[in-house]
């Protein structure tokens, strides 16, 4: 017959240990009660350790850590923008003259008068005849003013497409817009047309346009 093993742990001789413990004299107490209560009290330290030191600490490591990966991916951005920073200068002058070659197409204020006269010599020019010229109230707008003109021009074909090709070479930035076209029994074209040009508008227009945006 096999012999009966004894279980390696005995919860009933333990649970009687436990109930003859003396608490004021633990050098007394059984080795298998004092194994058990160290047990627990390390488990205990180690479970307090974790709640109140490891567990903040480890979440500040994980902030950190995103910290880091964003602080990295600012100074790849950087190194990036340094490493282009003479292309970009170099772009930065090239709009600057094109917006320099822009500007010097709208006229200021003491030119607006000449233009008027081109555009009216444009139509002149061509054999047209104006039944219609009305400036109307400049609109501004940022940095410039447009300036409406209500035109009626009465001719050929040709004639009128001649008037909007010279137009169109004008040094000035003028546009044609709203356009509309009837034909008279006799075959003449009559336009009636919105001729638009623009202005610059100087410093103190500029301030005065801001002071009253902001009232």
């Amino acid at each position: 017959m096999k012999e009966n093993k004894s279980p390696l742990l005995d919860f009933k001789q333990l649970a009687e240990d436990f109930k003859t413990l003396d608490p004021r004299d633990p050098g007394l107490w059984p080795l298998a009660p004092r194994i058990v209560i160290l047990i627990g009290v390390f488990a205990a330290i180690v479970a307090a350790s974790w709640w109140f030191a490891w567990s903040p600490q480890l979440e500040e490591l994980e902030v950190a850590k995103q910290e880091e990966v964003t602080l990295r991916e600012e100074w790849l951005n950087k190194k990036r923008q340094a490493v282009n920073l003479d292309a970009h200068r170099r772009q930065l002058e090239e709009i600057n003259r094109t917006f320099g070659a822009l500007l010097k197409q709208l006229p200021n204020a003491s030119e607006v008068e000449k233009l008027l006269i081109d555009i009216n010599q444009a139509g002149v020019g061509q054999g047209l005849q104006f039944d219609l010229f009305q400036p109307l109230g400049e609109v501004r707008k940022d940095f410039y003013a447009e300036l409406p003109i209500k035109i009626r021009l009465s001719g050929s074909y040709h004639e009128l497409g001649a008037f909007a090709g010279d137009v169109a070479r004008l040094s000035r930035i003028v546009t044609l817009n709203d356009l509309d076209i009837s034909v008279a029994r006799d075959a003449t074209l009559t336009l009636n047309a919105v001729a638009k040009t623009f202005r610059y508008l100087d410093d103190r227009e500029i301030a005065q346009q801001k002071k009253g945006a902001k009232k």
